[in-house]
């Protein structure tokens, strides 16, 4: 039914020689066509009778609503049959209404009073009847033709919820199973026999005896998760499509927003403006990265120490945003005068010019070696999941050479394992290569007690971002489970089969994991901004370089105020990038709207590192944990923030059969450390610049 009023003069019966079923509907109140005089009801297909004769000198009345004769039979147009009464127009005038001038907003016909002619295009209907914005007014829609209605607010979080990914389902199954576990524990083992006096079923014994629950429960909630994950769907595109038949204006030129970097800070800010395109419609994202997963970086070392799957801590870009062009590239230059950055995608030598509008830097920081002679040739950095996969295979090969290596000399080469740097990375590093290494005795018993685990540090104690506290217990627990902490000494040179230490001492061996410092890339030493002595870009508290005002840094690539620490230059965590990724999207559409930005605030969580076996360090808001309790808050909290409930499921599936089945051994690559196109030329080639 159409929603417009209709003219109470609309709808007049027809003469007695009319069809019924050619007859417009007669509207209530109006009293029906009588019979004819012969008694006969109106047939169902009467045929047309001709009109009566009519005296001499008078014409045919004209419809309702028209004064005058009817039109000439040529000159009546067909009615459309959308449900309109049939009704002809008036004879055409030779008189031209006037244009409204251009950029003058016309008020509807409603508002004026003015007749409506049924058969014209629908412009405006009338006020809106939702209380939301229309056609024509503050707010509305600017649409040629019907008016498109407001979204409601419901509509808009469904389509938060559920928009499309190509692993949608997928989601919706996974998140349902999680929610009918945990409300099976919380309520058929916890609740339920709280509320009869008796105490939580925790046990195994009552576990197992309730298992038929547990099935019916995971198949409901599963199967409930897919339900309503269908209804949302479906509720939008019909939505969607009771909401179409209107042709948009031209669309305003687009703007482009290009992200350099496909980490926690450059895909948190494609997230967020995929959140506020509806404000912005006419933004156009795209992403340029050499990887094509977001790596979740504080599993790395685990994935190092084969305690959980490469693919497991990795989501793809593309479905992380699936509203946001992805381009797999390296950057190699940024021209900030033409709004270019230059892309090398298929090979050293082709490059492509990507244009921008605006910018955001999130290419983070790369192993800074401190021009140490031989430590880049002869290192493994842990950065990426192949640097990851790179340490894992060298570890397990080393083993298997010292497992056959009949020189004492050669042999502790290969079963020493060196760290360079005792912060975070570096005491996570150490502990899982302990794990790992003392996780496989069972394949080699007659080595891995020989295994010696040296963390080179060069200040005076380990975990400096830490509490004093924290330290000493990480260190106390390192040393207890035999890793030689040598603190205030720098690693000076390295070779295939030496470290050379400040104090002039050497520690023959053929690894050395570098986690000594980073620094900013040589693309954004190269941008013609200022920089701090790290060599990063520096940013005002709006997350945009200085003297700019279309460029923006996020993450650690950047130095940026932070308002809640009284302008200190935010730490270089995770933590930190994602916040200052969320208020750079959100000031970057501030700017394209004509609002001023907002500085960014953020008051750190905490820190977390594990120091291997069932132990970490926490420090919560102040608050410090140690032992195992710290070592579940990490697992916990970092659980928690991996993204995609799929990954967390893996994720902790991997936890879970590690106890019983132990570390994989496969080496599921060539030995790094061999000579070739496989060895350490390899990795010096392939190392970040």
């Amino acid at each position: 039914m159409d929603s417009y009023p209709r003219d109470p003069d609309f709808g007049a019966p027809p003469p007695s020689w009319e069809d019924p079923d050619d007859a417009w509907p007669v509207p209530p109140g109006r009293r029906p066509v009588p019979p004819p005089p012969d008694g006969r009801g109106p047939a169902r297909r009467a045929p047309r009778r001709p009109p009566p004769p009519l005296p001499a000198g008078r014409t045919p009345p004209g419809p309702p609503g028209f004064p005058g004769a009817w039109p000439p039979q040529a000159q009546r147009p067909l009615a459309p049959d959308v449900g309109l009464p049939r009704l002809p127009r008036p004879a055409p005038s030779d008189s031209v209404a006037p244009r409204p001038a251009p950029g003058v907003a016309q008020p509807p016909p409603w508002a004026t009073g003015a007749p409506m002619d049924p058969l014209a295009p629908r412009l405006s209907a009338g006020p809106p009847s939702n209380g939301g914005p229309a056609f024509g007014y503050p707010g509305g829609r600017r649409l040629s033709g019907r008016p498109l209605p407001p979204v409601p607010r419901q509509s808009r979080l469904l389509a938060l919820l559920f928009r499309y990914r190509p692993s949608s389902h997928a989601q919706a199954l996974t998140t349902g199973l999680l929610i009918g576990v945990l409300w099976w524990f919380a309520v058929s083992l916890t609740l339920m026999p709280l509320l009869h006096g008796r105490a939580p079923l925790w046990s195994v014994t009552a576990v197992g005896d309730r298992l038929p629950s547990l099935l019916a429960v995971v198949l409901l909630s599963s199967l409930a998760g897919l339900l309503f994950q269908e209804a949302a769907v479906r509720h939008l595109i019909g939505e969607q499509s009771s909401r179409t038949g209107a042709v948009p204006d031209p669309a305003p030129p687009r703007v482009r927003v290009v992200i350099l970097g496909g980490g926690f800070g450059g895909v948190a800010v494609a997230q967020r403006l995929e959140r506020l395109l509806p404000r912005v419609p006419s933004m156009d994202v795209t992403i340029v990265s050499q990887s094509n997963a977001l790596l979740f970086t504080p599993m790395l070392a685990e994935v190092a120490s084969r305690s959980l799957e490469p693919n497991h801590v990795g989501v793809p870009v593309r479905a992380a945003c699936p509203r946001t062009r992805f381009r797999l590239a390296e950057v190699d230059r940024i021209d900030t005068d033409e709004q270019l950055v230059h892309l090398r995608a298929s090979g050293p030598s082709t490059t492509e010019a990507l244009p921008y509008d605006h910018l955001v830097l999130a290419l983070g920081t790369v192993p800074n070696y401190l021009d140490l002679p031989g430590v880049r040739a002869n290192s493994v950095p842990l950065k990426t999941i192949a640097d990851a996969i790179t340490l894992r295979n060298h570890v397990i090969a080393r083993l298997e050479q010292a497992d056959v290596a009949q020189d004492p000399l050669e042999r502790r080469r290969q079963l020493t394992f060196v760290v360079a740097g005792g912060g975070f990375a570096g005491v996570e590093i150490i502990a899982g290569l302990c794990d790992l290494v003392r996780g496989v005795r069972r394949y080699f018993p007659s080595v891995v007690d020989e295994a010696e685990f040296v963390l080179v540090h060069g200040r005076d104690r380990i975990l400096p971002e830490t509490e004093p506290e924290l330290g000493d217990y990480a260190l106390r627990k390192l040393r207890h489970r035999g890793v030689h902490c040598l603190l205030e000494t720098r690693v000076a040179s390295a070779t295939a089969d030496a470290v050379a230490l400040s104090d002039g001492s050497q520690l023959p061996t053929r690894t050395l994991v570098w986690a000594a410092g980073n620094h900013p890339s040589r693309v954004i030493a190269s941008l013609p901004f200022e920089h701090n002595a790290a060599g990063a870009v520096v940013a005002d508290a709006s997350l945009r370089l200085a003297g700019t005002s279309n460029v923006w840094a996020v993450g650690d690539c950047a130095e940026i105020p932070d308002a809640a620490g009284g302008g200190r230059p935010c730490p270089p965590t995770a933590q930190h990038a994602v916040r200052q990724a969320k208020a750079l999207a959100d000031n970057l559409v501030r700017v394209l709207e004509g609002r001023r930005s907002k500085p960014f605030s953020f008051r750190t969580t905490g820190f977390l590192a594990t120091v291997g076996h069932h132990s970490a360090v926490a420090d919560i808001r102040g608050r410090c944990f140690s032992g195992i309790l710290a070592w579940l808050m990490w697992r916990g909290i970092y659980l928690s923030k991996l993204p995609g409930v799929e990954r967390r499921l893996r994720v902790l599936l991997d936890w879970a059969v590690e106890p019983f089945f132990g570390r994989d051994i496969a080496l599921t690559s060539p030995d790094p450390a061999a000579p070739g196109p496989h060895g350490r030329t390899a990795m010096r080639r392939s190392s970040p610049r």
